[in-house]
């Protein structure tokens, strides 16, 4: 009787361990693009070239990241977007989304730059 039980209960949990795995590893993926739009963000304010900024873009959240840098009137805004990994992460086609934005330094001043960040997912 115990092994019929068994049988009915481990899909079950099977089922949501997979989709406690999957959480985890959005979850993860979406700090790390956080923090690489930061990261990006602070060295365009610095004035490091495109191809810098996608570097420290990829080397924080990994090759499979795409990355884009704006200019709004002084605003510099990174934005990375990437797929959420790992065994059932591949199965569900969810792209995550960050994005931070720092003031372009001026030549003259010594002053640090303002950082605002926010990430966004979308399932």
């Amino acid at each position: 009787m115990v092994t019929a039980e068994f049988a009915v209960a481990l899909p079950a949990v099977v089922l949501l361990l997979a989709f406690l795995l999957a959480g985890g590893a959005a979850g993860i993926t979406q700090l790390r693009l956080e923090e690489a739009a930061t990261a990006g963000a602070r060295a365009s304010a610095r004035g490091e070239t495109g191809g810098a900024v996608e570097g420290i873009v990829r080397r924080l959240a990994g090759d499979g990241v795409s990355s884009s840098v704006t200019d709004d009137a002084g605003w510099l805004t990174v934005t990375a977007s990437a797929r959420v990994g790992g065994a059932v992460g591949s199965l569900i086609p969810w792209t995550l989304t960050a994005s931070a934005s720092a003031r372009a330094e001026s030549a003259g001043s010594g002053a640090g730059a303002e950082s605002v960040g926010s990430g966004a997912g979308t399932p």
